[in-house]
């Protein structure tokens, strides 16, 4: 689900009195913070409500998002908040469904400026923190044992950070026209790898049905532009990472394996 705190249409216009909204509408991806789609009679916005204790990380965020924009990068700028309430810009284009060539290479371009820009920067955050995998790993050492044997190389898990990543580029936090790539969701960009951040992308975007093209036309995007290159090897590990971590976390939050089998496929 989407929406974890419901807000009305008149709770909405007396939050935003420089707005006239005339209708709002749930989302149902996301599963942490409270999001919707609201509308002007001329635009449409995103709305949302951080239902974490994150305040510093919004700050960030907000930051973070206009200084991309400023780079040239398809994203979103916060525009206003009220009482814990955040209205973002909603970026033109619809979700892709049939991943094809050309959104690959226009993931490989976005990632590539976005990671010059975020070369050596730092967060308040790591994407991986050591001390959340070693807590998820006596969960499923206690729970689920077999997929605590599978998932024990984590610990060794690399601290070497290049910069800030998004670190979350799934499918549904993208939108496309035609070739022309946005990105939105940076709340949880942190410091980390931009393998890392290369391979969960990849993962999101169904790599792993077609692996070998998908992952070659990547790199050889990607590396024309990116402030440092990936090598096969190094990206496929981290993709065997970026599966693991995404793995152990769903069966320590969901408390079942239901959600991460198909990581680890």
């Amino acid at each position: 689900m989407g929406v974890k705190t419901a807000i009305t249409l008149d709770a909405l216009n007396r939050l935003f009195t420089s707005y006239e909204f005339i209708s709002l509408t749930e989302t149902t991806s996301g599963i942490i913070d409270t999001t919707y789609i609201v509308f002007t009679k001329n635009r449409s916005y995103i709305l949302k409500k951080y239902e974490r204790a994150i305040l510093q990380k919004i700050e960030e965020d907000s930051r973070l998002l206009d200084a991309l924009k400023l780079f040239g990068l398809n994203v979103p700028s916060c525009i206003t908040s009220s009482h814990g309430w955040y209205l973002y810009e909603k970026l033109e284009g619809s979700q892709p469904t049939h991943i094809q060539s050309y959104h690959i290479q226009a993931l490989a371009r976005f990632l590539a400026k976005f990671h010059q820009y975020s070369y050596k920067k730092v967060s308040l955050l790591n994407v991986i923190d050591q001390d959340e995998i070693s807590s998820h790993l006596r969960y499923a050492k206690v729970n689920f044992f077999n997929y605590y044997k599978k998932l024990q190389f984590l610990k060794k898990h690399s601290k070497i950070n290049d910069g800030v990543i998004h670190g979350d580029i799934f499918k549904d936090n993208t939108v496309f026209q035609g070739t022309k790539i946005g990105v939105f969701d940076f709340i949880d960009s942190a410091c980390g790898t931009f393998a890392f951040d290369a391979a969960v992308a990849l993962i999101g975007f169904d790599t792993k049905k077609q692996k070998r093209s998908f992952v070659n036309l990547f790199l050889g995007t990607y590396n024309q532009h990116a402030p440092k290159k990936l090598s096969k090897k190094e990206l496929l590990q981290s993709m065997e990472t970026a599966c693991g971590f995404y793995a152990l976390k769903r069966i320590a939050n969901f408390k079942s394996t239901k959600t991460a089998k198909e990581l680890l496929k």
